[in-house]
């Protein structure tokens, strides 16, 4: 998928995964109930930083911090917007 919303420097764009509609026993979790899914595709990156090139790429499954981002709606769909730095894992 082609975004044309183009980070600047060190910031990453992640397509959040969504959240947990059962539990691992089979029970329905309610919409108020639901977490924040902390795991996400990237799916746009800056350029990096002078002397610090980002090590994550488009199409990495990534894992980030809780209230990393800044969440933004484009075309109808929901993204964050972070500094590589408040991701913590690539899947």
């Amino acid at each position: 998928m082609a975004l044309s919303i183009k980070p600047i420097a060190d910031r990453v764009v992640v397509e959040a995964a969504p959240a947990e509609e059962k539990t691992a026993s089979g029970l329905y979790i309610p919409d108020t109930a639901k977490e924040k899914p902390q795991r996400g595709t990237v799916v746009a990156v800056g350029d990096g930083k002078k002397d610090e090139p980002l090590t994550v790429k488009v199409g990495d499954e990534v894992l980030y911090g809780k209230y990393a981002g800044t969440e933004i709606t484009y075309e109808g769909k929901e993204y964050l917007i972070m500094r590589e730095s408040d991701i913590y894992a690539v899947l």
